[in-house]
């Protein structure tokens, strides 16, 4: 590779409006496959880097070091056995003939005791000498390596939805995104001669629709690009850049009035999408608008007018927003003007959502649950409420039978609010409006609350309901999701989960843990279950699945397989004791001694697993003959009251650590005595210490799981 012809490349797909939402993806995918394919035909070294730009009107990459040429190959293709290839003179054969003709593209005429000379190898396969041809392939120039490595790039693009469109010469169609308009290839200053679209590469683009100094910019070199669209187009290239330009001006414009704008990252991005150059303006509404819920001013200002709405040092919305401009007219008022009368009618929509929902009461709008339907083979969202609040109520009286009434209203009302204006408007909403509702009519805070929390957690790492009416609307509300629909077969099959089932087990799995809910996996399932009438299968269906649930997510959060399975293979029925199960074993297996107590652990648990009939734990002083079994059962008879008191009090941790004082004896007792003795009585006396040592070592985990 001849690094004197090293130069940095640009390549720029300048198209019409892009999608916002998906712009960055596509900046991303576009510049990652053309150099990544570059790369693989060993235009670039190891050195080399790329840069991505992406705005609403282009995607372009620059990628540093590109030779204009890739280096030779050496191709090597295998013919036939020597034997069959070569005559006793180790002359070519008429068959190794025919095969160079066919394989390797010589021509008839070809001198081919040459060829066989100076191309043809013989290697021994590990059987049998093989003739093998090599020929040395010249490098490709960049204009072809560029033409494959853009064609494949527009086919791997993440396009949300493709057009069909006619290039210019009126005929022919194409597919992409948006219309494509230019192309710019540049090899340091020079044009790469590429295709793509209908459109030919040159080295002219266009800059801001409004704010350039010229309408065609002419491209000087790949390294000028980014700055002379800054200089003569107005246009910030790169999306990261643009970015942080925005996020600069809104944190300044937002100090100048002692306020924060809203932090939301996915509105950024799409904002960042939506301008080249922007230019970050400050309007306002009235104030009585605010009497409105702020979560629904805020998402209608968000999703509908892409604003960033200031909040005050409390988090309170304010009057006052954010407008990122594309344009930098000299007298903003005209634009901010614009867009305050734009906002002013959808906080009035808001307004009289609000205005209007607050007519009826939640209570009033239960019966209209029974005309929503919820699933064709489980009825109703009346129906389905009904479930709830069975299953809410069966939980409360187990837990805390003084909430009970709280959680039977809270779970009646929970769904209503899906039957108001607000959350028809924006069902982002739905819980948030309930409790806003709930509070206008002056419910107690706990019901209220629990209308809107029962949604949670909604996702992992998201906050639990706030107090325990909460938690038992939203326990019982993804019991009934994930046993209704369990019990309908309606499982979720590889990736494919469409009802949530996975992120509703994971909900139900984190509330009995970290709301130390003294409830059982089981008991909570049978709650739930007594509301249909399922398959057979459904009951040990749930529970596995649940479980795994448990079992992925711990793991996310660091355990290793063995520790969890450790833990999880006893299927303990109180969740809420897991972190504390999970805790000791992984401090039990930091402890010198327990690799051979593991070890000792399976093996026991393997002769146990042999034994046909009932078997006990009581140990026969009298037939105890070997000192090594006499001084196991001693050191259990001191050490398993310990290990049992100290587990009887959830102190799981000392319980475990309690028990490495076993490994001595229990490696001595496997050295010197013989388990399946002749003798019956002495045998099963045997089979008594090892069972009750088994069982004295497994009550908070299985510890043979540790057993490498």
């Amino acid at each position: 590779m001849s690094s004197n012809l090293a130069k940095n490349l640009l390549v720029e797909l300048f198209v019409e409006e892009l999608p916002p939402k998906a712009l960055k993806k596509l900046g991303e995918s576009f510049a990652a496959s053309i150099f990544e394919s570059l790369n693989s035909d060993e235009l670039v070294s190891d050195e080399s880097i790329f840069e991505t730009f992406a705005t609403p009107r282009r995607l372009a990459v620059l990628v540093s070091k590109v030779n204009d040429i890739s280096p030779p190959k050496k191709i090597t293709a295998k013919l036939m056995p020597a034997a069959i290839g070569l005559d006793a003179n180790g002359n070519p054969t008429p068959a190794l003939i025919k095969k160079l003709i066919s394989t390797c593209g010589y021509n008839e005429e070809a001198d081919f005791k040459d060829i066989v000379k100076a191309r043809v190898a013989k290697e021994h396969d590990g059987k049998t000498d093989v003739l093998f041809h090599t020929d040395i392939a010249q490098g490709k120039p960049l204009s072809i390596c560029l033409q494959y490595a853009l064609d494949e790039a527009l086919v791997k693009l993440p396009i949300p939805k493709v057009m069909t469109y006619q290039i210019n010469d009126g005929w022919e169609s194409v597919n992409f995104v948006r219309p494509a308009h230019g192309l710019v290839a540049l090899h340091g200053t020079q044009v790469v001669p590429t295709t793509v679209l209908g459109l030919s590469a040159g080295n002219s683009t266009q800059g801001h629709r409004f704010e350039a100094k010229n309408a065609t910019i002419t491209i000087q070199s790949a390294d000028s690009y980014a700055q002379q669209l800054a200089d003569e187009g107005a246009v910030i290239a790169s999306f990261a850049a643009r970015k942080a330009e925005i996020v600069r001006q809104l944190t300044a414009a937002a100090a100048k009035e002692n306020l924060t704008p809203i932090d939301d990252d996915a509105l950024l991005d799409e904002v960042t999408a939506l301008v080249e150059l922007p230019n970050v303006l400050l309007g306002q509404f009235e104030q009585e608008f605010l009497e409105v819920p702020q979560e629904c001013l805020i998402l209608t200002m968000k999703a509908n007018q892409k604003y960033f709405p200031l909040l005050d040092a409390n988090g309170k919305l304010t009057h006052k927003f954010l407008i990122v401009s594309n344009i930098k007219p000299a007298d903003p008022s005209k634009v901010i003007g614009g867009n305050e009368r734009v906002v002013r009618p959808r906080l009035a929509d808001a307004k009289f959502f609000f205005d209007q929902d607050r007519k009826k009461t939640l209570e009033s709008r239960i019966d209209g649950l029974a005309k929503v339907v919820y699933h064709n083979k489980l009825g109703s969202q009346g129906e389905r409420n009904a479930r709830v609040v069975a299953i809410a109520k069966a939980i409360a009286e187990q837990i805390n039978p003084s909430l009970t009434a709280k959680a039977i209203q809270a779970a009646r009302l929970s769904k209503v609010d899906l039957l108001t204006d607000m959350v028809g408007e924006f069902p982002e909403l739905q819980g948030i409006m309930g409790r806003y509702y709930a509070q206008h009519e002056g419910l107690d805070d706990d019901v209220a609350f629990a209308i809107e929390d029962h949604y949670k957690p909604r996702f992992a790492g998201d906050d639990l309901p706030r107090h325990q009416v909460g938690v038992i609307v939203a326990l019982a509300d993804k019991l009934e999701t994930l046993v209704g629909l369990f019990s309908i077969g309606e499982k979720p099959t590889g990736d494919k989960d469409p009802f949530a089932l996975r992120r509703q087990a994971l909900g139900i799995i984190r509330m009995l843990i970290d709301a130390a809910l003294p409830l059982s996996l089981n008991a909570v399932m049978e709650i739930a279950f007594s509301q249909f009438v399922p398959d057979p299968s459904a009951r040990a269906a749930v529970k596995e699945f649940c479980y795994d649930r448990l079992s992925v997510n711990l793991r996310d959060q660091g355990a290793s397989a063995q520790e969890v399975d450790a833990v999880l293979s006893l299927t303990p029925e109180l969740l809420s004791e897991v972190p504390a199960r999970l805790a000791a074993v992984r401090s039990f297996a930091s402890l010198v001694e327990a690799p051979a107590l593991a070890a000792a652990n399976k093996r026991v648990g393997n002769i146990l697993k042999k034994v046909e009939g009932e078997l006990t734990t009581e140990v026969n002083a009298n037939l105890l003959q070997e000192p090594a079994e006499k001084a196991l059962a001693d050191a259990l008879t001191t050490v398993k009251p310990k290990a049992d008191q100290l587990f009887e009090s959830g102190d799981y941790t000392a319980s475990l650590q309690a028990l490495a004082v076993l490994k001595a004896p229990v490696d001595a007792f496997f050295d010197n005595v013989m388990v399946n003795a002749d003798n019956v009585d002495l045998r099963n006396n045997r089979l008594a210490l090892l069972n009750q040592l088994h069982q004295a070592m497994n009550r908070v985990a299985d510890l043979s799981k540790l057993a490498s």
